[in-house]
């Protein structure tokens, strides 16, 4: 069983013909309002690759809160542990420009009532915690010391890249960043920013496994005492808005079902990079069966750290 635990969004997503610069409209022609948020991506996206899931987070009373939740609701994804608050549902502003880049702008809303005591009796030695900083790191350190404690497996998405404790950094059993948030951390902890030296310094620091994630160049992770790379499929992009959060939900999935990190690492790989083949990020996130046929020509190679 995965317990997810983070935001719960609606998305409003329009394209553009680019981004604006700071006192500047910009124009999308239409817009679409889509589920998000990076608590409920992560969980749909383990649903979807075929692991048992429980989401953990807020809503609103209003409209948009059936919006949020309808399709975690059809993948089966038990929202026990939701509650609806007097807060209005989180949203997220996301424009997408022609080469499938994104610019967010997002208002927690309800997700800053979110409480990690929901979390109590959810946690134990058979569930996958799997979390973000998108609910802010207070709440994170909280929970992530809740799901050590209870001798949860943890699968920490240490992002949007914020301060937290070595303590909390050392419980993630995976540890997963992209390249801007590696070197944020890279900087914080005195080690080098470059992703490879920085993958291999922290599994080597912490003893556990440490992903970044690297859009189309693919990954570098450090585990096992080794440092590995693996290219992603050769993709045309049309929104990466939903990559990273299909990558943590069904590499979560993959450890969750009983795969070995190599393969977890290679099923998100190809989620992510399958989740670009759409518009938005719940909308592209595919099934176990597609997850892993791109998975089976996806390798993960042996890299010397230099």
């Amino acid at each position: 069983m995965i317990v997810a635990f983070g935001t719960i969004n609606v998305d409003m997503v329009t394209e553009v013909v680019r981004f604006p610069i700071p006192g500047e409209t910009i124009k999308g022609q239409d817009y679409v309002v889509l589920p998000g948020g990076k608590g409920a991506n992560q969980a749909l996206a383990a649903a979807r690759a075929g692991a048992r899931v429980r989401l953990c987070g807020a809503v609103g009373r209003d409209w948009l809160a059936k919006e949020a939740l309808a399709n975690l609701t059809e993948a089966g994804v038990d929202l026990a542990l939701v509650h609806r608050t007097q807060s209005a549902t989180g949203i997220c502003m996301i424009a997408i420009d022609p080469s499938g880049e994104n610019l967010m702008i997002c208002a927690n809303a309800a997700n800053d009532r979110a409480k990690t005591e929901w979390l109590d009796g959810a946690l134990g030695p058979d569930v996958t915690f799997l979390t973000q900083n998108s609910l802010g790191t207070a709440d994170v350190e909280v929970a992530i010391a809740m799901a050590r404690a209870a001798g949860c497996r943890i699968v920490y998405n240490a992002a949007p890249a914020e301060h937290v404790s070595e303590t909390t950094l050392a419980s993630a059993d995976v540890l997963i960043v992209n390249e801007h948030e590696a070197r944020t951390y890279a900087e914080e902890l005195g080690l080098a920013s470059e992703p490879a030296r920085f993958a291999a310094a922290m599994a080597a620091r912490y003893g556990k496994a440490v992903v970044v994630t690297l859009g189309p160049a693919g990954i570098v992770a450090g585990f096992d005492g080794r440092l590995y790379r693996a290219d992603p499929p050769v993709i045309k992009a049309i929104d990466t808005t939903g990559a990273g959060d299909a990558f943590c939900g069904a590499l979560a999935a993959a450890l969750d079902l009983g795969a070995s990190l190599d393969q977890a690492i290679l099923d998100g790989i190809a989620a992510g990079s399958l989740a670009c083949l759409a518009v938005g990020a719940q909308t592209s996130f595919r099934d176990r069966a597609d997850i892993e046929r791109l998975a089976a020509e996806l390798r993960l190679e042996p890299l010397s750290p230099g």
